[in-house]
């Protein structure tokens, strides 16, 4: 099942930035392992903003959930969930 996934990220501005450092440390290395496995299909910055649109590639709703509340910045994300299909004018 493919998902277009926006997320906005809002760090506290209070947030000291050893932690916030950390927390984006992190989340790199575990969004880059789901991009290995193929379930992180691909990501994409939105310019000049904290935020980017992602193609997810899992079996159902509740996997596409379970990666992305693991993601370390979740606490600090709103995120907006887009189901695909197949467009019937694609050459692909």
């Amino acid at each position: 099942m493919l998902f277009l996934v926006r997320m906005d990220v809002n760090l506290p501005v209070d947030m000291p930035a050893e932690e916030a450092a950390s927390i984006k440390a992190t989340e790199k290395a575990y969004s880059q392992e789901l991009q290995k496995d193929g379930r992180w299909a691909d990501i994409w910055r939105v310019v000049g903003e904290y935020a980017n649109y992602s193609v997810f590639d899992v079996a159902s709703n509740d996997e596409l959930h379970e990666l992305l509340s693991g993601l370390p910045l979740f606490p600090y994300m709103d995120i907006d969930v887009i189901p695909l299909a197949k467009h019937p004018s694609s050459i692909k």
